[in-house]
């Protein structure tokens, strides 16, 4: 299979002595490209370190909303910096987490929206976290309009009712190991459903480790079994499947080479 893992984080402490060891892994599975995933400043930094360490993997920046207390004007200017490098192919993860509520919530919300127009300044396509705030999210996303570069609702939890109205703003849905589990109805729908232009795979890894390696740390070579279990979900071969997320995910995120 022709694969890519939309969204991972390997520039966690999980991979710091193991990240040459997990891109050839995942290349060895057919995984050709990894997006790494900002969720704060270092984070982001470490994630173009990645990205110019390594040909098949490309960086995002941005701060998650467990670590929004940390934005200040300070660090954005940073990110403004590191979102000149060709390594950078969007702006995230940035959103809303009302489930941990590591931060609080008015401070998610004022981040989030000086994200998003920081992210349309950029001209970047935008990678979203929607944690229990499905409404919340869609609505400041309306309201700002930092989105009009397109993006990514990642690691989707919602039903196929909010996929479709996030697909109508121009996203598109990536879908993580948990469409793996057995109870993950409400996700395997979404998969089954959605239109295929508008899916995305994903591992997040360290997180969310699909069947059969569920309880253990997670890496982006396991993408394939997301890839699997959406094929069959869709009565298509995972070869074709595979290759046309892969397409979508080169045209949501420019990516070369």
């Amino acid at each position: 299979m022709r694969l890519i893992d939309s969204h991972c984080h390997l520039n966690l402490s999980d991979f710091n002595e193991d990240v040459a060891g997990t891109v050839t892994r995942a290349q060895a599975a057919g995984v050709e490209k990894m997006v790494v995933v900002g969720t704060d400043l270092a984070d982001s930094i470490r994630a173009l370190e990645l990205a110019h360490q390594y040909p098949a993997v490309f960086a995002t920046i941005g701060i998650h909303p467990h670590n929004t207390q940390s934005g200040c004007d300070a660090a954005y200017e940073r990110l403004r910096t590191l979102a000149g490098d060709s390594r950078v192919v969007a702006y995230g993860e940035i959103g809303l987490d009302f489930y941990r509520d590591h931060s609080p919530r008015p401070v998610q919300r004022r981040e989030f929206a000086r994200q998003l127009n920081l992210a349309g300044e950029l001209e970047l396509p935008v990678i979203i976290h929607d944690r229990d705030a499905h409404q919340e999210v869609y609505d400041i996303i309306c309201a700002e309009k930092g989105y009009l570069h397109g993006g990514v609702i990642h690691c989707f939890s919602a039903d196929y009712a909010w996929a479709r109205r996030f697909v109508d703003l121009g996203f598109v849905i990536s879908i993580p190991g948990t469409v793996t589990f057995p109870r993950s109805h409400m996700q395997q729908e979404v998969a089954r459903k959605l239109s295929l232009d508008d899916l995305l795979i994903e591992t997040d890894a360290p997180f969310l480790t699909p069947v059969p390696y569920r309880g253990k740390r997670n890496e982006p070579a396991h993408v394939q079994y997301v890839a699997r279990e959406i094929a069959s979900l869709r009565n298509l071969d995972p070869e074709t499947f595979a290759a046309a997320t892969s397409q979508n995910c080169e045209r949501v995120f420019k990516l070369q080479g």
